[in-house]
């Protein structure tokens, strides 16, 4: 298992600090990891400035930190549109995830990642569903022209839970698609985390982690002289101060044979807050976690070229 840094935890959203990609390139090597994965969307990677010549600067860069680019993570929603089926919102985002798939292939990339849809409504569960599985075969076969593996990461609504994610993929059914299953969405439903990453094993080339302490949440009703309750929020934590059994995912992800990348992701709200030495102590703290849960020692002082 390889300990891969995701780019998004330094885009600056969610009130982070922000690092552009060279810069990050050489953060993730200072912090221990020796894989990163980009986001395939600007402040980082966007199609639409990735020329020949800024893809050869940022492999440069990479080279020069000492870090592999193991993944490109595109952003996805193939039931977005629906009023407006005039647009070729799904011809769009495919030839989106094709553009990604080419820039990988040229910054030494082997994964591509995309996300299913968004439920629209009740009555098109099946509609979306469709939709999705035809949006992600078409992916998958041009990710495989490019020599590049795609993943589906169990994110949006579609297949987000296990037994329906699984079903999604067996849908899907290319050779080149390949599961990115995470622990948190199914972790807040309550599943066991050791019997789903045994199962789906065999069928990963990555995961992503993040991990969350829940904090309850009321609504004051006056009349009542009382409160009603509301749905819990999460605020991210490093890896292991959480609620997500991430020893027992382990356990089912060695048990079931996983060889792959393990992504860390600072993409949400921080405990702690945004700045650059929060990141930087919180990344710290779940790498040498991720150490850990893989049995791998510590790695020792990068080597940048």
């Amino acid at each position: 298992m390889i300990p891969t840094l995701f780019s998004v935890s330094y885009a600056g959203l969610w009130g982070q600090a922000r690092l552009d990609l060279p810069s990050f390139f050489k953060k993730a090597s200072e912090l221990g990891y020796r894989a990163v994965e980009v986001m395939g969307k600007r402040p980082h990677l966007s199609v639409l400035d990735a020329t020949p010549e800024y893809l050869a600067k940022l492999r440069a860069a990479a080279d020069e930190a000492g870090v592999e680019i193991a993944t490109i993570a595109g952003y996805t929603d193939f039931t977005a549109g629906k009023t407006a089926s005039e647009v070729p919102f799904v011809e769009m985002q495919i030839a989106y995830v094709t553009a990604l798939a080419r820039a990988a292939k040229t910054l030494g990339a082997k994964l591509v990642r995309v996300f299913t849809g968004y439920t629209t409504d009740a009555e098109s569960c099946q509609g979306d569903w469709e939709k999705c599985v035809t949006a992600i075969r078409a992916c998958a076969g041009s990710a495989q022209e490019q020599d590049v593996m795609l993943g589906v990461q169990n994110h949006h609504d579609v297949g987000v839970g296990f037994d329906a994610y699984r079903e999604f993929l067996r849908d899907v059914d290319h050779p080149n698609c390949r599961a990115m299953f995470d622990p948190w969405s199914v972790a807040l439903h309550g599943e066991d985390l050791y019997r789903c990453a045994r199962e789906m094993a065999p069928m990963m080339v990555q995961t992503t982690l993040a991990d969350y302490v829940k904090l309850k949440r009321f609504a004051y009703m006056p009349g009542l002289i009382n409160y009603r309750a509301l749905p819990e929020m999460v605020r991210a934590v490093p890896l292991g101060e959480g609620f997500i059994d991430l020893p027992a995912f382990f356990r089912g992800l060695k048990d079931g044979g996983f060889k792959g990348n393990v992504a860390y992701e600072m993409c949400s709200p921080l405990r702690g807050g945004g700045s650059m030495e929060n990141l930087d102590a919180t990344a710290r703290k779940s790498l040498s976690y991720l150490l850990e849960l893989t049995d791998k020692p510590p790695a020792g002082p990068s080597n940048p070229k």
